[in-house]
């Protein structure tokens, strides 16, 4: 078996492990591979494992991917997940080529992604990033401001509000880790409660991937633990 294969294996099988830690209903998390910086190979090599959603950062890089992809391999259909930052001039290809789009924080996003959505495609699945841990350099919505967000976003065309999605404050400490994702879990639950129909925890990547389970993480992002070490220079 390749390396990736045998790093998806692993993986998975952590998932599940802590799945049934923690009491989460069996396959009750997604992995989304974040390939990002890594060639199409290493995404071919993991769809050939069964992996099927990757999530990409770097819009022009993502775009040739799928473009790539889809003719040198139709036989998988792949699912692709928009996870960096998003310039508002940006969202037209975005809007037609992801399926997934996990940093919207701007209602002005939103709306330019539901105009942009081809008609005949399937509505567009979006996640709130949410900036947990109020930090200066990362990007999302405040905690205080997610709910009327998503009340003036939930109900446009071609665009289906799933859920939040957060990259917080990098900790060691299991504690402090589960801390933050339990206030992500707490802002959905108020959305549900207020008639917003959401699924989706998007959260949890390789160094918090425990905690974000045990809170209620529903999609985690892992990327170097699937593919290896990245290589920015590229």
């Amino acid at each position: 078996m390749s390396l990736i294969s045998d790093n998806l294996q692993a993986v998975l099988s952590d998932i599940r492990r802590t799945e049934l830690q923690y009491g989460r209903p069996a396959s009750s998390v997604r992995l989304l591979a974040v390939s990002k910086t890594f060639g199409t190979d290493a995404i071919i090599e993991a769809a050939r494992c069964g992996q099927r959603a990757f999530g990409e950062n770097y819009l022009q890089e993502a775009l040739d991917k799928i473009a790539f992809l889809k003719q040198s391999v139709p036989e998988f259909t792949l699912e692709w997940h928009f996870i960096g930052p998003i310039q508002s001039n940006k969202t037209k290809p975005i809007a037609e080529h992801f399926d997934w789009v996990h940093s919207v924080d701007r209602e002005k996003i939103a709306h330019r992604l539901s105009e942009q959505r081809p008609p005949d495609y399937p509505d567009l699945n979006i996640c709130l990033q949410v900036n947990i841990s109020g930090e200066d350099s990362k990007s999302g919505v405040s905690p205080d401001d997610v709910l009327v967000l998503a009340e003036r976003i939930s109900g446009l065309p071609k665009i289906r509000l799933r859920g939040l999605m957060a990259v917080p404050a990098p900790v060691t400490d299991f504690v402090a880790q589960r801390e933050a994702f339990q206030r992500l879990h707490a802002l959905q639950n108020q959305l549900i409660a207020r008639g917003i129909s959401l699924d989706t925890l998007s959260m949890g990547m390789s160094s918090d991937i425990h905690a974000a389970i045990a809170e209620g993480s529903t999609m985690v992002r892992i990327g170097t633990g699937i593919f290896g070490s990245r290589n920015y220079a590229k």
